[in-house]
């Protein structure tokens, strides 16, 4: 297998790609590529980008080709089993896809006004109308997930899942931005980054020599 990712820093949809095969245990070799640098639009023309028209995540695995991050978890949960990846509960595995859905297909403003960038702590920003009613509507999910099917355990259906995966950069956009959460998403929050491959990225991250300016700023 081989995965394709953009700046560890800054892509959050890479993360969730990367986060998955790790989760699912197996071997792949991983190809890290500059986003927006001045070879992105060759780069992305190549062989390897084709199918994916220059996104990323992009896993190959063998011939089968998936370039969506979600997909990716899919692919995975199928090599690994789906137990791995969602809620043995029926009731629970149903609130988790459709929160991952969620994730994936909504929350425009929090994506917009505060991009993923792991390398930076701006402390508490100014946030709009927008993106408060996103992280409402974040935590209210959250609250929801714990209290049905957390229990006492550390994620939002007891295990890591899919779910957590797909909320992991959301995770870190909070702490970047400063986002002030109630206690007990605090404590998944502490969770959540205290992961070995959360805090693997993370340092990763950290020793990359490339930086997109708009990211680095924090909102006006």
């Amino acid at each position: 297998m081989k995965l394709i990712i953009g700046n560890r820093a800054y892509s959050s949809w890479s993360m969730r790609g990367w986060l998955a095969l790790k989760h699912a245990g197996v071997e792949f070799e991983e190809l890290v590529v500059p986003l927006f640098d001045e070879a992105w639009e060759q780069r992305r023309e190549g062989d390897e980008f084709a199918p994916s028209l220059g996104k990323v995540p992009i896993l190959w695995d063998g011939e089968t080709v998936i370039w969506d991050s979600l997909a990716i978890i899919e692919h995975c949960a199928e090599l690994a089993g789906r137990d791995r990846f969602w809620p043995e509960d029926e009731a629970a595995r149903g609130m988790a896809r459709s929160m991952a859905a969620e994730m994936h297909s909504g929350f425009s403003a929090l994506r917009r006004e505060l991009p993923m960038n792991v390398r930076r702590n701006f402390g508490s920003v100014e946030l709009s109308q927008e993106v408060e009613a996103d992280i409402d509507r974040i935590l209210n999910l959250w609250a929801q997930a714990r209290a049905r099917f957390g229990g006492t355990c550390e994620y939002l259906f007891c295990n890591w899942s899919a779910v957590d995966i797909m909320f992991a950069p959301v995770v870190t956009r909070f702490v970047t931005y400063g986002v002030r959460v109630p206690p007990f998403a605090a404590t998944y929050m502490e969770a959540v980054l205290h992961r070995a491959d959360i805090v693997e990225w993370i340092e990763l991250a950290q020793d990359e020599p490339w930086v997109i300016e708009e990211y680095e700023a924090a909102p006006a």
